[in-house]
């Protein structure tokens, strides 16, 4: 009886894998009805679109709705089919700059599970919506941007020098959407809500612009120049330029709101009762960065284009990193032991560097603890072997007065005056490691 069992569940099983085979090569015949019209689009839209499918033999495995822009493929939305019946969604129209008006190709392909695909193409103009206005969303408010003519709209208003916002546009139908232009890679690009940095030569009156083909837009200061050479933007809050600077040069600084009132380094210049500034360092070629959010100039040597150092021959540059220093001031600006924040004493000539401090501002009267470094990092450092003072104020710390090696404190008993310029000078001309550290009132 077991013999006759397994002959008839082989037989049941070799039918199984029979009727199997043949649903394999069973290729089915999906079959789609479009239930939407397509004629026009403009670009940023989501184009909805409604389809009936149904395969009688072979179950369905998905429709695709694909839009072609010459050729390539630029969008595409994928909808699940598990059984016959009506699906909707929508594929989004891309919006680019400097994309004129044309055709693209709209596909829809339904696909079953043995991969027998039915398509249809459809041409779709597509044109780049005019709106009839713009909004620009700024951290002051909104401002309604009119169009002046064909993809350009403009807004008149009273703005200070620098504002921030990204701009947005209104729906113009129901397959519109609101586009966002925000900044990307300093460039304006659609999708964003990152601020473009707007800012004009002057706080006041003036007009915001955007073109929505190209996405140009204004203003946008190009006049933050030193000497007529125009500096180069870092991020919103600083500009810089390397330039080639001699010794009692006139340096003219451009296009900043308020400059008279800026923090101006004694270090590097002299201020005239003109206003005027004048270069204190020796030749050589220097970086000045701009920081407008704390309103003040900063200068650092240069050997070539990289920061210079100090070299073996004592030339080069010292550095000043840590506690009870900063620029423009040391309450709102303390370098402590970020590098990044190193201050680049200025070479004054005969290997010897210098730096200006005034007390109760850039420089703490009554503790400190900063050092001298070979560069604007960790590496080389005076120690109290390379280092010593000559100031009966000032001493450099050997491990056990209080100080760790060359770093440097105020003598116990004694403390800097407030309002009062201090110059700390150190001499390199008998050596790097025979530094001598001064100190003079200016």
């Amino acid at each position: 009886m077991k013999k006759y069992i397994g002959v008839i569940l082989f037989f049941c099983g070799s039918l199984l894998i029979t009727a199997c085979d043949d649903d394999d090569k069973n290729p089915g015949n999906p079959v789609m009805n479009v239930q939407t019209s397509f004629g026009n689009a403009h670009m940023g839209d989501s184009l909805a679109f409604a389809i009936d499918v149904e395969d009688a033999s072979v179950p369905l495995s998905t429709v695709k709705a694909q839009l072609f822009f010459n050729e390539e493929k630029v969008s595409e939305t994928v909808i699940r089919t598990k059984t016959n019946g009506t699906y909707s969604g929508k594929i989004h129209v891309p919006y680019y700059a400097n994309i004129p008006n044309g055709k693209a190709s709209l596909k829809l392909v339904l696909q079953n599970i043995n991969f027998t695909i039915t398509e249809e193409a459809y041409d779709l103009s597509v044109s780049r919506p005019d709106y009839p206005y713009l909004t620009f969303v700024s951290e002051k408010g909104e401002y309604r941007m009119e169009r002046t003519e064909a993809y350009n709209y403009a807004v008149t208003d009273v703005f200070p020098q620098k504002i921030k916002g990204y701009i947005k546009t209104p729906v113009l139908d129901e397959n519109g959407n609101v586009l966002n232009f925000g900044w990307n890679n300093d460039a304006i690009k659609e999708g964003s809500t990152e601020t473009i940095p707007f800012s004009n030569t002057a706080g006041g009156e003036y007009t915001i612009t955007f073109n929505t083909f190209d996405y140009s837009a204004s203003p946008f200061i190009i006049a933050y120049a030193v000497n007529g050479e125009v500096m180069q933007r870092v991020d919103d809050n600083n500009y810089t330029i390397d330039v080639a600077l001699k010794q009692g040069d006139k340096v003219t600084v451009e296009g900043f709101e308020g400059f008279e009132s800026w923090w101006i380094d004694p270090s590097y210049f002299n201020v005239n009762e003109s206003g005027e500034l004048h270069f204190v360092p020796i030749d050589g070629n220097y970086r000045i960065t701009a920081n407008t959010a704390l309103n003040y100039l900063i200068l650092e040597a240069l050997n070539g284009k990289d920061l210079a150092t100090l070299q073996a021959d004592g030339t080069g540059a010292v550095w000043i990193i840590g506690d009870g220093i900063g620029n423009p001031s040391v309450s709102t600006n303390a370098v402590g032991w970020d590098t990044s924040k190193a201050i680049c004493m200025a070479p004054i000539g005969d290997k010897k560097y210098s730096v200006v401090l005034e007390g109760g501002k850039t420089i703490k009267t009554d503790e400190i603890n900063f050092k001298f470094f070979h560069q604007k990092d960790w590496g080389g450092e005076f120690k109290n072997e390379t280092l010593s003072s000559e100031s009966d104020l000032i001493f450099v710390g050997d491990g056990t007065n209080g100080r760790d090696p060359g770093n440097l404190g105020i003598v116990e008993g004694k403390s800097l005056e407030s309002g009062v310029f201090y110059i700390f000078t150190v001499d390199l001309s008998k050596g790097n490691d025979k530094g001598i550290l001064s100190v003079s009132r200016k």
